[in-house]
């Protein structure tokens, strides 16, 4: 799993969206969005999986403070997931991610105007459905994320 995070206007200050990408599928495992840019938002993510912690293995990210501390420190120790952070100065480790927020941007963001934190939480609930289970990826051969999984293929 590779997570990162990217920004959205909201009113007239910024919010952030953290979404957790699954390497194996290309789906968002887990998404959160909210005001503070910190653990709480990556942790929040978490929360949302639909899976045990036990099944992610390896948890890939930039070095930004939000994902390097204690807090996710410890979540990992507790769930013997090996944390895999991107070399310093290197913007194309993390390819999966950004491009994932790329298409959340471009897909989504840029075609609203949020006033409220609650509205981006809907749209966003929305839209990771529709990326998961309808959005056709050419990276798994025009199938959706969904399709991919039970078709027991993988990357």
């Amino acid at each position: 799993m590779a997570s990162d995070l990217t920004y959205v206007r909201v009113g007239g200050d910024w919010a952030y969206v953290c979404l957790l990408a699954g390497l194996a599928d290309r789906g968002i495992a887990g998404h959160s969005a909210g005001r503070p840019r910190d653990a709480g938002l990556v942790l929040a993510a978490f929360a949302t999986l639909d899976f045990p912690l036990t099944d992610v293995q390896v948890f890939h990210t930039d070095r930004g403070s939000e994902f390097d501390n204690t807090r996710i420190d410890e979540l990992l120790d507790v769930f013997d997931i090996k944390r895999s952070l991107s070399r310093k100065g290197n913007p194309y480790d993390n390819a999966v991610v950004e491009s994932t927020n790329r298409l959340l941007r471009k897909e989504l963001v840029y075609r609203n105007h949020y006033t409220t934190i609650e509205q981006l939480r809907h749209d966003l609930n929305d839209y990771v459905w529709w990326s998961d289970n309808q959005r056709l990826h050419s990276t798994l051969g025009y199938r959706s994320p969904k399709e991919f999984t039970e078709q027991g293929l993988v990357l």
